[in-house]
């Protein structure tokens, strides 16, 4: 029995659909964290409003701040699922996607 070559093309037939909402969730999570310094560098600037507006604003930005992160990571959560089910879906009739492998 030869050894298979080095180099070889495979095909990519099925995405576990929680495998892949899981690994979207952890990477739109983190991204998300990118965009809390923003928010709470947003809240800071709401010091030269009107008193009146002053609480309402600032506690949007640090609710912002928070919920964001987790707000992103339950969409993409979602959107890997469904995307890992139509993939999943479409490469039956087409076969998937063949890739080259080392």
């Amino acid at each position: 029995m030869n050894p298979p070559p080095l180099t070889s093309k495979r095909t990519l037939k099925r995405i576990a659909p929680l495998s892949a909402g899981k690994v979207l969730a952890l990477l739109y999570g983190a991204m998300g964290l990118l965009f809390v310094p923003f928010f709470l560098i947003m809240s800071t600037f709401t010091a030269q409003m009107p008193a009146a507006q002053r609480g309402v604003f600032a506690a949007m930005g640090v609710g912002f701040a928070l919920l964001m992160p987790v707000f992103y990571a339950v969409i993409a959560f979602a959107g890997g699922i469904v995307g890992a089910a139509i993939y999943n879906l479409a490469a039956r009739f087409v076969g998937g996607i063949e890739v080259e492998v080392k």
